[in-house]
C-alpha cells in the first residue's frame, strides 16, 4: 500500500477529491493530529462541498478514536473554527475547506491551542509523516463528540467592533457569498445592522451553480457590479467559499484593490485604540504606512503569509493586521483573520465621516497607485531576481528582502516575490502619486523579466 499523502502544502492540506484527498487519508490525518498535538478537546467546521460530510465522519473518527473530544460545529466559516478554538479555550481546531479551489477539490486548516495556525514550520510536516507512517498509539478511552452551536457568541463578537451601532447608516448594501457559508452568518447579522442586503447566490451549495467563489480573479466580479448598478447599492462586498476573505466593491461598481482596504482599516482600528501597533505585508506598504503615521500608530513589516502575520501580530501586539490579499487580521479575534469584521468597520468608516466607500479610497489611490498584483510564469526565480538587481545596481535604492526582493526608490517602489505553491512570480509595483510612473516602471519590470524567463 502506497502511503504517500500528497495533499499537504506550506499552510495546510488540500487536493482533489479522491485522487489526493479521501476518506482513509482523512481518518489518518486525525490520527496524526491527535498524536501530534495531544489535545483533550478540538472543535472541527465543515464547508458546504459535496465531500465534505465524509471527510468530516472520517477525520472526527479519527480524532475520536486517538481519545480526543470533538466539537461538531456544523456547516460554517474557517474564522468560526478559529473563533470557537479562542473563546472556549481548546487546545484546537480544523476546518475542512478547499476554499476557493475547484468544486472537486478538498482539504484541511489546522490550528492548536488560543488558535495558533499549524503550518509548514510549525507542525504540518509532522502530522503529514505520522499519517504516512500510520502507526497510531492505543488509547484507553474513546473521544466523544458534542454538536455545538457558537453562532450566537460569534455574532455578538463581531458586533463589538462597532462602536456605537445606532450611528451606522442604513445602507443598500449587495452581499455575495457564492454559494459558499457566508449566507447564515450574513442572515444573522441582517437583524442587528439598519442595512438593506441585495442577496446573490446566497445559499450555500457545494456544486457552486454559478462558479467556485473567487473575487479576486476578475471573472468572478461581474455578478456583484451589476447587482450593484442594477440596485443602486451603497456598496458591494463578495466571499470566498470559506469566507476567511471579503472582497469590496464601491457604489459605482469598481472593484477596491484589498490594499487600500488594509490602509482604511488601519486607520479605523487606531481610531478606535490610539497609538497602537499595525502589521503589513511587504508587497505595497506607503499607503499603509501612511495612513498609520496620520493615526498616530506605528506601521510593522511581515513576511507574506498567514502564518508569517499572525506571529508578528502576536509578537508586536498589533492590535490590526492586513495582506493586501484580503486577510485582516485582528488581536481580538485571537489574531486571527476574518472576512466578517473589515466591511463591518468600512460601514462605520462611511457612517461616521458621511463619506461613500469610493470617497474613502478615491484620494488614496491617487496619491500611491499602484500595478495589481501581476503574476508571471518564470523558469528559474533566482536567475530573474538577480538579473532586476542587476539592472538596477547604479541607482540609489533600499533593498528590503524581507520576502521576495522590494526596491525603493524616491518616488516609487516594487516587490517581486517567488509564489509558495506554483512556478510564479508576483509583481507589485506603486509610485506617490505618479500613475505615469508607475505604469512606466512596471512596464520596465515586465520586460525584464520576461527576458530572464
Amino acid at each position: 500500500m502506497n502511503n504517500r499523502i500528497t495533499c499537504f502544502k506550506a499552510y495546510d492540506a488540500r487536493g482533489k477529491v479522491p485522487d489526493e484527498l479521501d476518506e482513509d487519508i482523512a481518518y489518518r490525518i486525525g490520527r496524526a493530529y491527535a498524536q501530534f498535538l495531544q489535545p483533550d478537546t478540538v472543535a472541527v467546521g465543515r464547508d458546504v462541498r459535496q465531500s465534505s460530510d465524509a471527510l468530516f465522519a472520517a477525520l472526527t473518527r479519527g480524532l475520536m478514536d486517538s481519545g480526543v473530544n470533538v466539537l461538531d460545529l456544523g456547516i460554517c466559516g474557517t474564522e468560526q473554527v478559529y473563533f470557537a478554538a479562542f473563546h472556549l479555550g481548546l487546545d484546537g481546531g480544523i476546518m475542512i475547506t478547499a476554499s476557493h479551489n475547484p468544486v472537486d477539490y478538498n482539504g484541511f486548516k489546522f490550528v492548536r491551542e488560543s488558535a495558533r495556525p499549524i503550518s509548514g514550520d510549525s507542525g504540518l510536516q509532522q502530522i503529514r509523516e505520522l499519517a504516512e507512517k500510520g502507526e497510531f498509539p492505543e488509547t484507553e478511552k474513546r473521544g466523544e463528540m458534542t454538536l455545538t452551536d457558537l453562532s450566537e457568541a460569534y455574532i455578538d463578537h463581531l458586533m463589538r467592533y462597532i462602536s456605537d451601532p445606532g450611528e451606522l447608516k442604513h445602507f443598500k448594501v449587495v452581499v455575495n457569498a457564492g454559494n459558499g457559508v457566508a449566507g447564515p452568518v450574513l442572515d444573522m447579522l441582517e437583524q442587528m445592522l439598519p442595512f438593506e442586503f441585495i442577496k446573490l447566490f446566497h445559499e450555500p451549495d457545494g456544486r457552486f451553480p454559478n462558479g467556485v467563489p473567487n473575487p479576486l480573479l476578475p471573472e468572478g466580479r461581474g455578478a456583484t457590479i451589476e447587482a450593484i448598478h442594477e440596485h443602486g447599492a451603497d456598496f458591494g462586498i463578495a466571499w470566498d467559499g470559506d469566507f476567511d476573505r471579503c472582497f469590496l466593491f464601491d457604489e459605482n461598481g469598481r472593484f477596491i484593490e484589498g490594499y487600500y482596504i488594509v490602509g482604511l482599516l488601519a486607520a479605523q482600528m487606531l481610531k478606535q485604540h490610539p497609538g497602537e501597533r499595525v502589521v503589513h505585508d511587504p508587497r505595497l506598504i506607503w499607503n499603509t504606512q501612511d495612513m498609520a503615521r496620520q493615526h498616530g500608530g506605528e506601521a510593522i513589516q511581515s513576511k507574506s503569509g498567514h502564518a508569517f502575520m499572525k506571529e508578528a501580530l502576536r509578537e508586536a501586539n498589533a492590535i490590526y493586521g492586513g495582506e493586501m490579499s484580503a486577510h485582516h487580521f485582528f488581536r481580538d479575534f485571537g489574531y486571527c483573520d476574518s472576512g466578517m469584521i473589515p466591511w463591518l468597520l468600512v460601514a462605520e468608516m462611511m457612517s461616521q465621516q458621511d463619506k461613500s466607500l469610493a470617497q474613502l479610497v478615491d484620494k488614496r489611490i491617487e496619491a500611491y497607485p499602484v500595478s495589481g498584483e501581476i503574476n508571471m510564469t518564470v523558469g528559474d526565480a533566482g536567475k530573474v531576481l538577480e538579473a532586476v538587481l542587476e539592472h538596477f545596481k547604479g541607482e540609489v535604492y533600499e533593498l528590503d528582502e524581507t520576502d521576495g526582493i522590494g526596491l525603493s526608490f524616491k518616488d516609487w517602489r516594487f516587490n517581486i516575490r517567488s509564489s509558495n505553491t506554483e512556478p510564479l512570480l508576483r509583481l507589485n509595483v506603486e509610485s506617490r502619486g505618479d500613475i505615469g510612473l508607475m505604469e512606466q516602471k512596471r512596464d520596465l519590470l515586465i520586460d525584464l523579466i520576461k527576458a530572464n524567463s
